[in-house]
């Protein structure tokens, strides 16, 4: 493996090569960097020659697979820049010798404030009542406060367990489910719910679960008829957790009352019908867009590429598992 002063980095992240503190503190470490100043996510040809001569990389978002890793034959480090490898094919960089950094959590904080405001802003119907008053309409609506609902969490590793601390300081009453025995539960953060248990009780229900192949498209029209009427349905977690044409037709029918999405699949999002409903709520992927999780991540990525292990080391257990069977 190369060492710090040979090691020659591509930084894929737009937001990471736009951070003039990161840079001179990757600077400082690594004398060859090439960073990604086309302010345009790479993929296809632009990425390959992008890092066609790197012997590592910082990724963000991009997709990286075998058929990738393939025409990169001398990529021999990935450090992720944000939390979840969904987009890192952990089976094809173990079978290619690829080391991957990666840290979890870094960004819990400024995912799980976004959360919150989502919540609020749907509760208290802050969006048609904006639209309205562009439109010249100036009336007061009626809305809820957080702290007289049930949330259920779907998901409660760091940044569930996270959002649950911000959620019980307003006095809400906290459920979750997970496929594992997490700290959040044992801590009495949140009561353990089935998932049924969840739909049929949650006010506002809140996605926090990577996407797998078991967690893809896990909220469908059968889960959403579960859900209480009058519900509320938050994702800042990934796109494509969530049948999003059964989530229109059941804002548009009124079975749930707001949803507010962080995250779309395919991101940017194409269907405008749903964007321009009057109780969707949509940011373009920003949950860990503020500086100072910008800066955590940074640094973690920074920090990743020297201490970079074997790929399949960062598979969890139920995925391993479910590889298996």
């Amino acid at each position: 493996m190369p060492s710090e002063t040979g090691l020659k980095l591509g930084v894929l992240s737009r937001s990471f090569s736009a951070n003039e503190a990161l840079r001179e503190r990757l600077s400082a470490r690594i004398d060859d960097v090439r960073f990604n100043e086309s302010g345009q996510s790479l993929n296809g040809e632009a990425l390959v020659e992008f890092l066609a001569d790197r012997d590592a990389a910082i990724v963000a978002l991009e997709r990286i697979d075998g058929a990738l890793l393939d025409r990169l034959p001398g990529l021999a480090i990935i450090s992720k820049y944000g939390v979840g490898l969904d987009n890192v094919d952990l089976e094809a960089c173990q079978a290619r010798g690829v080391k991957v950094g990666w840290t979890g959590g870094v960004n819990r904080r400024s995912v799980s404030e976004l959360a919150v405001s989502l919540m609020i802003m749907a509760l208290r119907r802050v969006q048609p009542a904006g639209r309205e008053i562009l439109a010249g309409t100036f009336r007061q609506h009626l809305g809820r406060q957080l702290g007289s609902q049930t949330v259920g969490l779907v998901g409660c590793g760091h940044v569930g367990r996270d959002l649950a601390g911000l959620l019980r300081a307003f006095g809400a009453r906290v459920i979750g489910h997970d496929i594992r025995d997490v700290p959040a539960f044992a801590e009495g953060l949140v009561e353990r719910a089935t998932f049924d248990e969840l739909l049929a009780t949650a006010d506002i229900v809140s996605l926090h679960v990577p996407m797998t192949p078991a967690t893809a498209g896990m909220i469908a029209a059968e889960e959403m008829a579960r859900m209480k009427s009058g519900a509320i349905l938050i994702n800042t977690a990934r796109g494509g957790l969530v049948d999003e044409a059964a989530m229109k037709r059941a804002l548009v029918e009124g079975h749930l009352s707001a949803a507010a999405f962080d995250v779309f699949d395919p991101e940017p999002p194409t269907d405008r019908a749903l964007l321009e409903l009057p109780n969707f709520i949509s940011t373009p992927h920003i949950g860990g867009s503020s500086a100072e999780a910008v800066l955590a991540m940074g640094e973690a990525a920074i920090e990743g590429l020297f201490d970079a292990r074997d790929a399949e080391s960062h598979i969890p257990d139920y995925l391993a598992r479910e590889s298996a069977a």
